[in-house]
């Protein structure tokens, strides 16, 4: 740890073991903290614990971590179905589904079962903090923490405050995002999207509504902002690798808090999720993976 601020901080909590989830568990225990996972079910758990090993597996073979330092970080990983052994945590993380009322029960039951000193910190990408942190009697300890898929990889951490996040909230996980070795964005407003899908919400969805109106193939789209715009990807290959359906639960839920039409998904990402096709992770999208 490299803050006196990051020290407060020993152990985390993560609820949710998905994609996001387990990442976040693992550049946690990668950096040293130790970690208390929780799952809905010992299936998901289990699932979630084999795809934080996988993850650890890859960077042992490719020479990214020693013996040592993959044997501690597993070893600094607790999994549980029970949220109240989360209890002891300095900080919890939540990545479960992008839904305010599923985040909301959420946090009045980590409000409920932490300490007092404990810090509350969604990964949402889009929902408010401060409607959030209504549901606790802590709105002041309450911040968005969201990272980016693959979490180990990605060197982005989106900090965002609410409207009664506090300073001494702020700067710990500031701090704690910089011991996890993050370059560290600060949403000083909690406006819907914060920074990254402010800018990327309506791209993506004008992107598919030129794809509907003709306007180009989806090839030609990703090609054109490859090359004449230098983005590693191009917008149909973005959102595939995003997924489609976390695609439209964002511009759901922004369109929903500001009826700005920029967010109103097309008909065509509708029938898309629909019909499972999601991107990469079911195989489909606007690509084939299969």
């Amino acid at each position: 740890m490299n803050s006196e601020q990051a020290l407060q901080i020993q152990t985390v909590g993560v609820v949710g073991c998905g994609l996001m989830g387990a990442g976040i568990v693992e550049i946690c225990a990668r950096s040293g903290f130790s970690v208390v996972v929780s799952e809905v079910s010992q299936e998901a758990l289990h699932a979630g614990l084999g795809r934080l090993r996988k993850s650890l597996d890859r960077g042992l073979d490719k020479g990214k971590l020693s013996k040592a330092e993959h044997a501690e970080a597993l070893d600094r990983v607790r999994g549980t179905t029970d949220l109240e052994d989360l209890s002891d945590c300095d900080l919890v993380i939540e990545a479960v589904v992008e839904s305010l009322e599923v985040k909301r029960q959420l946090f009045a039951r980590l409000d409920e079962i932490t300490e007092d000193h404990a810090i509350l910190a969604s990964n949402t990408s889009s929902i408010s903090i401060t409607k959030l942190a209504a549901a606790t009697d802590r709105p002041e300890q309450v911040i968005g923490a969201h990272f980016f898929n693959p979490v180990p990889v990605m060197p982005l951490l989106e900090i965002v405050r609410g409207m009664q996040t506090s300073e001494a909230c702020f700067e710990t996980l500031r701090a704690f995002g910089a011991a996890l070795g993050k370059q560290i964005v600060v949403a000083l407003k909690d406006n819907p999207g914060f920074i990254v899908n402010l800018l990327f919400v309506p791209y993506g969805l004008d992107a598919i509504r030129g794809l509907e109106q003709g306007v180009a193939t989806k090839e030609d789209f990703d090609t054109a902002m490859r090359l004449g715009m230098n983005h590693p990807m191009g917008p149909f290959e973005l959102m595939d690798f995003v997924g489609l359906d976390t695609m439209l639960f964002i511009a759901d839920a922004m369109y929903a808090e500001t009826l700005d039409p920029r967010y109103a998904a097309p008909p065509r990402l509708r029938q898309m999720v629909a019909a499972d096709m999601l991107g990469r992770k079911s195989g489909r999208g606007f690509y084939d993976y299969g």
